[in-house]
C-alpha cells in the first residue's frame, strides 16, 4: 500500500536543482523544475550513478559515470550511453536500456510529499 511522505519542505530546493533523499530505505533523487517536483530512482540502472550528482538540464538528467540521459517527467531513458562506437554497441547489448521508476509528488502547504 504506497501512501505520501513529507520528503522536504518549499524552499528548500532552488528551481533548476535536485538532491538526494533517503525514503524508507530508497534512495530517492528529489528535483525541482520550474516550479513543479519530481521524484525518481536516484540510481542510474547502467551502472548504479548517482543521479543526484549528474547535471540537470530541463527535466533531463545525465548520469555523472556513462552519461546515459532520463526524463524526470516519465522515467524514460533520452540516451542509454554517450557514443555511438563499437564499445556503446556492445554495452547496450549486455546491459540494455531501462527506464527509471517516477513517484508521484504533491505540495500541501509548505511541505513536500512524495508517494510511496
Amino acid at each position: 500500500m504506497s501512501e505520501f511522505i513529507k520528503v522536504s519542505q518549499v524552499g528548500e530546493l532552488k528551481d533548476g536543482a535536485m538532491k538526494e533523499i533517503l525514503v524508507r530505505g530508497r534512495e530517492i533523487l528529489l528535483a525541482r523544475v520550474e516550479g513543479k517536483y519530481y521524484a525518481t530512482d536516484n540510481r542510474c540502472p547502467h551502472m548504479g550513478g548517482k543521479l543526484s550528482q549528474g547535471e540537470l538540464e530541463g527535466t533531463i538528467v545525465t548520469c555523472p559515470r556513462h552519461s546515459s540521459q532520463f526524463d524526470l517527467s516519465n522515467g524514460q531513458v533520452v540516451r542509454w550511453l554517450k557514443g555511438s562506437g563499437l564499445l556503446s554497441m556492445m554495452s547496450k547489448i549486455v546491459k540494455p536500456p531501462r527506464p527509471i521508476n517516477t513517484y508521484q509528488t504533491k505540495v500541501e502547504g509548505d511541505e513536500i510529499l512524495v508517494e510511496i
